[in-house]
Formats: C-alpha cells, sequence, structure tokens
C-alpha cells in the first residue's frame, strides 16, 4: 500500500471525526487534519490519472483552507 494511501485514510477520518465532535475545541482541528491530507489526495489522483477527483481536490483544498481561516487565522485578528 502506498504511503499517500495511508496519509489519505489516517487524514480523512480523523477529520471527519473531529468535525462532527459536540466540543467546539476539538472541532476545530478538523480543517487542519483535512488540509493535512490534501496534499496526499493531489499525489494519488496525479498518479492515476483521475484528473476529475483532481479539480475536486482543488475545492476541497479550499473548503478546508476556510475552516483554517474561519478557526485559526481570523481568530487571532479579532
Amino acid at each position: 500500500m502506498a504511503l499517500e494511501q495511508v496519509a489519505i485514510a489516517v487524514t480523512g477520518v480523523t477529520a471527519v471525526w473531529l468535525s462532527q465532535d459536540k466540543r467546539d475545541a476539538w472541532r476545530r482541528y478538523a480543517c487542519l487534519f483535512g488540509m493535512a491530507g490534501q496534499p496526499f489526495w493531489f499525489v494519488a489522483t496525479w498518479k492515476a490519472g483521475q484528473w476529475g477527483i483532481f479539480a475536486l481536490c482543488m475545492l476541497y483544498t479550499l473548503s478546508w483552507g476556510r475552516g483554517v481561516w474561519n478557526n485559526w487565522i481570523k481568530p487571532r485578528f479579532a
């Protein structure tokens, strides 16, 4: 099994798990795990030639980036 497959599984499941946590303090970490998995998604889809999913990864990266902005960066400026 390729490294990127393991990384996708670990970061993806962790992101989804945390995104459903009742505690705000834990839920805000979901976007960090989601963002950490994106490079592995890009590599895996590039290697497989799955261009539709590669494009979708760009949208997921923007979505996780929105979470990083709203949960980590923006509060520091407030």
